[in-house]
């Protein structure tokens, strides 16, 4: 029976010992399929994604799905579409993940855009701008409690009857990235390629300001009614992330202000470094643009078309088919992020495994991968900028270097990290004393602490077991929480750590940035080894 049929029967089955009766198939996806439901407990209709079932074979997938979908079921903002249970159920004899959501009387933003396009040949930008400003709204608060969403899209937006804007899918992209033997022996892709950050189409770590750069895309297509990038293949697509420069929107639709363009073309910087240091930012940005020009009706130009790489997408990245035999090994697509052994090391720039170096390239100075700003900043890719160019024109050595660049990650993955050392001390009582960032002087710029961002002691006394070894326990994520309560938390568990400082301002002194071994990692409870804290100073990046 088809994937179509299969999923096509589920509606008048039931969930949950009864509770959740399935009735009309709302979508469906590479991942999932959604129905319109009847809570029998509640009396009330709620939304049900269940996963397909080759997601449900692995038990570890299953557990990680479930414990994202809590953290989700903590976000509540107008602009997030509620989580209100999960669970998984036998259908058709396989074991089935579901989730349950609210139900928004509406449609996908993509079917707005649509209509807009149809009507107009893009979205109107002071319409495109609101909306944005919205999936902005949310994830500001996803990224607050440390949630990334990592699959944002048109798709995963919806449009309520009364123009209320929903983002929904938090946490599935996280729990795709489990490392799940079935998924990544079948190419699955985790997230959309179209959407995907120049660090995600490389397999490297993604924090809040890759969510952004999705966003970017998603406000480029509203406005101009296209993708910056697209291709006949997936990574041709991750090419033309990595290496090529997107049109400028206004060379599209004449219509756009030089401000839309300069919002657009800052939140799609290659390097995060360069682009808005967190969501409330570029919120904040996109209401001012907003309201500083007159609406006028999208100009598009005739027979513009996206550098999209599609011209060494069919010689260098054939196209991938069902035929095509699933890799084996270590292989790894480029995107599903393989953590490096030591993320906190000085990674050695090479032209086969980072962006491509060109004569007189100087290694940047170590600086911490968090979100600053300005000229100074170094960034931590090896990225040599294109010259702007007319939308389609290319320059071929970056089409030459790249194709090996994304070959090589096709054949073993990247081994390059990011650049993670603030350069700082070790905190001479690394287990209990006051954080080296304390007593660092205060430079102009600086920001004070946030003591409100804590962590409960029982993250560290009472952490969550192994899914793959019952002996052994999860690193709890310190990330974004004040050092203090971090502090605490290693106190009570009597666990070691170290704290470094980093010179950043955008979340305050005494914030971590980063830690190592990374959250989720597996350790002996009775040997859990000293934890590195990278801590901010609250100063600005020298």
């Amino acid at each position: 029976m088809s994937q179509d049929g299969a999923q096509s029967q589920n509606a008048g089955r039931a969930l949950a010992g009864g509770r959740y009766q399935l009735r009309d198939l709302l979508g469906q996806g590479g991942m999932a399929s959604v129905h319109l439901a009847y809570d029998s407990v509640l009396d009330r209709q709620v939304a049900i994604k269940t996963l397909h079932t080759e997601l449900g074979r692995e038990q570890a997938f299953r557990e990680r799905f479930r414990r994202e979908a809590q953290s989700v079921a903590k976000l509540t903002h107008t602009n997030i579409v509620s989580v209100f249970d999960t669970g998984e159920d036998d259908l058709d004899g396989m074991t089935t993940p579901y989730i349950v959501m609210e139900y928004v009387e509406g449609r996908p933003l993509g079917s707005v855009l649509d209509e807009d396009v149809r009507q107009h040949g893009a979205m109107p930008a002071d319409k495109a701008l609101k909306i944005t400003a919205d999936v902005l709204a949310a994830l500001e608060i996803s990224h607050e409690m440390g949630l990334v969403h990592r699959d944002i899209k048109p798709g995963n937006v919806m449009m309520t009857k009364r123009g209320v804007v929903k983002v929904m899918d938090f946490g599935i992209a996280r729990a795709m990235q489990s490392g799940v033997t079935s998924m990544t022996q079948t190419g699955m892709v985790v997230g959309t390629p179209q959407y995907l950050s120049p660090e995600q189409a490389l397999g490297r770590g993604v924090d809040a300001r890759s969510d952004l750069y999705s966003v970017g895309i998603m406000l480029f297509q509203l406005v101009t009614g296209r993708l910056p990038f697209d291709a006949d293949s997936p990574l041709a697509i991750a090419y033309a992330h990595v290496q090529e420069e997107p049109p400028v929107p206004s060379s599209i639709n004449r219509a756009l202000p030089p401000a839309v363009d300069a919002l657009i073309a800052r939140a799609l910087k290659k390097n995060p470094n360069e682009r808005f240091p967190s969501a409330e930012a570029m919120r904040t940005e996109c209401l001012r643009v907003a309201q500083s020009f007159h609406p006028a009706p999208p100009q598009i130009v005739p027979g513009t078309q996206a550098p999209s790489g599609a011209g060494v997408g069919s010689a260098v990245f054939p196209p991938i088919d069902q035929s095509t035999p699933a890799p084996t090994g270590n292989v790894q697509t480029p995107y599903q992020p393989t953590p490096p052994p030591n993320p906190y090391g000085t990674p050695t720039p090479s032209p086969a495994y980072g962006y491509p170096q060109q004569a007189g390239y100087q290694t940047p100075a170590p600086s911490a991968y968090t979100p600053q700003q300005g000229p100074s900043t170094p960034p931590p890719y090896n990225i040599t900028p294109q010259s702007p160019s007319a939308p389609g024109r290319r320059n071929n050595k970056p089409v030459i270097i790249g194709s090996a660049i994304v070959a090589v990650i096709a054949a073993g993955g990247l081994i390059a990290a990011l650049l993670m050392n603030g350069g700082g001390e070790e905190d001479p009582q690394a287990g209990g004393g006051a954080s080296a960032s304390a007593s660092a002087s205060k430079a102009p710029g600086y920001r004070g602490p946030d003591p409100t961002k804590t962590i409960e002691k029982e993250k560290c006394t009472e952490p969550l077991e192994s899914n793959n070894d019952p002996e052994k326990i999860q690193l709890p994520s310190f990330k974004f929480k004040n050092i203090k309560s971090v502090k605490e938390c290693f106190q009570a568990a009597g666990w070691q750590y170290e704290v470094i400082d980093v010179d950043e301002n955008t979340y305050g002194d005494g914030t971590v940035m980063k830690q190592y071994p990374e959250a989720d990692t597996d350790v002996a409870e009775d040997d859990v080894p000293k934890i590195q804290l990278y801590v901010s100073t609250g100063n600005p990046a020298q």
